[in-house]
């Protein structure tokens, strides 16, 4: 089969072009696009497409882009393509946005095309990613840990993106373009080896072709082989998320705890995933992440939490697991006046207040660790409490600690998350903390050998 044909072969087992698509293909002036772009002109009647080819500056090679420029512009020319170009500066939006070149790259190349196409009205844009391509990828990825999704590689069809040549070897294209006395261009960032790709490309590929010949076809097939399983979970986890969900917004998702614990760990890394690309997406989280997500939801109590990239929280509730990144609320301020329950809304717990018997608290029948439960001299207390977040020059007396410590120093100390400390609630009496709710009391209020009289305070989460 020659390479038109097996071309047309993969447009057609992906269904990547529809009769009367327009198509921008991207030009750089290497072979594999130079290849791209020809055979797609080859079968442009066949396929009912018309051709539109762009070439993107990307603002790192100025000595060498002009003569690139001309010879795709010639290359369109000749195949009667309409050809342009369009700017992009990486490394301004490198140093923007914290990104390395390479990642600010693809980025600002992704957008260009996209803007290409819309304005020529191009329904489909095909990039010449082939089989070497997607076996480097697949090792990249291998040494970078990733799990079945990553092992996938390249897929052939991403929305509008296309990539015709992904089962042709780089050996072919370059027989096939010197067959039809086809020039190309090489790019000198190709010859680097400071970049992760050439190094597999120039030291890790030669070693395993040398093993194994056809080495290239077969990692591409494996990742061929990864991706339908990929897609078959993927399938799987839509199906369990559609039974999981008890809430959800475009920045929280809630999941009900109990049938989320007794999936197997295989599929529930995919179900978290998944939540969490729902309410941010999955740049800066990690497999060691995940990981974190799991324990705590299989081994955490109510309350606990953990803190993701971006802002993300994972908290265990009683019957939910939530995953969020909205900011935690500033709490309003609430009025304790007595026994009885107050209603705490952003931080989700209920503040129950009683009178209890001293004697039986101080014989030690309640455990007061301060994180859920705390007990009070009631002489020392001074209806109506209030409850409210934290103020510039909070300080307390931590119980057990024998001297004063601001608030914000107790805070860094226990390592509270910074994201969360304006809503940890404060319990107040003549405006001195009572109780650091959730953490731990302050010791001039608790019983001593003279309490007569005590009162039990303690939290318990809102039902979500």
């Amino acid at each position: 089969m020659d390479l038109i044909e097996k071309t047309f072969h993969t447009i057609r087992k992906y269904s990547m072009l529809a009769g009367r698509d327009g198509v921008l293909a991207a030009l750089s002036g290497g072979a594999d696009s130079v290849c791209l772009l020809t055979i797609l002109c080859g079968l442009r009647e066949r396929l009912d497409i018309n051709i539109h080819a762009a070439y993107i500056d990307h603002g790192l090679r100025p000595d060498e882009t002009p003569a690139e420029i001309s010879f795709c512009r010639d290359l369109c020319g000749s195949l009667k393509v309409p050809f342009s170009s369009k700017s992009i500066d990486v490394k301004a939006f490198a140093a923007e946005h914290g990104m390395n070149k390479q990642e600010a790259a693809r980025e600002l190349r992704y957008k260009a095309l996209e803007d290409t196409a819309l304005t020529v009205g191009a329904a489909r844009i095909a990039l010449g990613h082939t089989a070497d391509d997607q076996a480097e990828t697949v090792i990249m990825r291998l040494f970078a840990g990733s799990g079945t999704l990553g092992l996938s590689g390249i897929p052939p069809v991403r929305k509008n993106i296309i990539r015709p040549l992904i089962s042709v070897t780089r050996k072919e294209i370059e027989g096939f373009l010197d067959a039809a006395h086809i020039g190309f261009i090489t790019d000198s960032s190709n010859l680097k080896d400071k970049y992760m790709r050439n190094r597999v490309r120039q030291s890790v590929m030669p070693a395993l072709k040398a093993l194994a010949p056809d080495a290239v076809r077969t990692i591409a097939r494996t990742a061929d082989i990864l991706r339908e399983e990929d897609l078959y979970l993927e399938n799987q986890v839509t199906k369990i998320l559609m039974k999981l969900i008890s809430r959800k917004s475009d920045t929280s998702i809630e999941l009900f705890v109990t049938p989320l614990e007794k999936i197997e760990r295989p599929l529930a890394r995919r179900v978290l995933r998944r939540a969490v690309s729902a309410v941010k997406g999955l740049r800066g989280i990690s497999f060691s992440h995940i990981e974190a997500m799991l324990d705590l939801m299989k081994a955490g109590r109510a309350g606990d939490r953990t803190c993701l990239p971006q802002g993300i929280r994972a908290i265990k509730g009683y019957s939910t697991f939530i995953i969020t990144c909205d900011s935690p609320q500033r709490l309003d301020s609430y009025i304790v006046k007595g026994p009885g329950d107050v209603v705490i809304n952003e931080a989700s717990i209920v503040l129950t207040c009683a009178y209890i018997d001293a004697a039986n608290a101080d014989n030690g029948q309640f455990n007061c660790d301060g994180k859920k439960l705390a007990v009070f001299d009631t002489a020392k207390l001074h209806f109506p409490l209030t409850v409210r977040s934290r103020k510039p020059g909070d300080a307390f007396f931590p119980s057990g600690f024998g001297k004063k410590k601001k608030l914000q120093d107790y805070f860094v100390d226990e390592k509270v998350p910074r994201d969360i400390r304006d809503s940890v609630p404060l319990l107040i009496n003549d405006e001195e903390i009572v109780w650091v709710i959730g953490y731990r009391a302050d010791a001039r209020f608790i019983i001593d050998k003279n309490t007569v009289n005590a009162l039990k305070f303690e939290i318990t989460l809102l039902n979500k």
